[in-house]
């Protein structure tokens, strides 16, 4: 099995890619919207992803999506508490 990538850079990749859907990540939790089991199942995933390069370039040409990058681990997260938002 891969190792686990950085936290925090994924902390980064993860929150980039939820303010390019229009999700506020840090409101969703503060509302409890998100569980504190649910922030680390989300970054657990991020950090196990095989693709944060291409996460990088895609948040680098897409400051705002209507859904998160292909192949996004938490793609399924990020849309139900964007449908939350509208």
């Amino acid at each position: 099995m891969k190792p686990l990538g950085d936290p925090l850079f994924h902390l980064r990749l993860m929150a980039g890619m939820s303010r390019a859907v229009g999700v506020d990540l840090s409101a969703e939790f503060a509302l409890g919207e998100i569980s504190h089991e649910d922030w680390a199942a989300m970054i657990t995933r991020c950090r196990a992803c095989a693709a944060p390069n291409r996460c990088e370039a895609f948040l680098a040409s897409n400051e705002q999506a209507q859904a998160p990058m292909p192949g996004c681990c938490n793609a399924d997260q990020l849309m139900q508490l964007k449908g939350r938002c509208v």
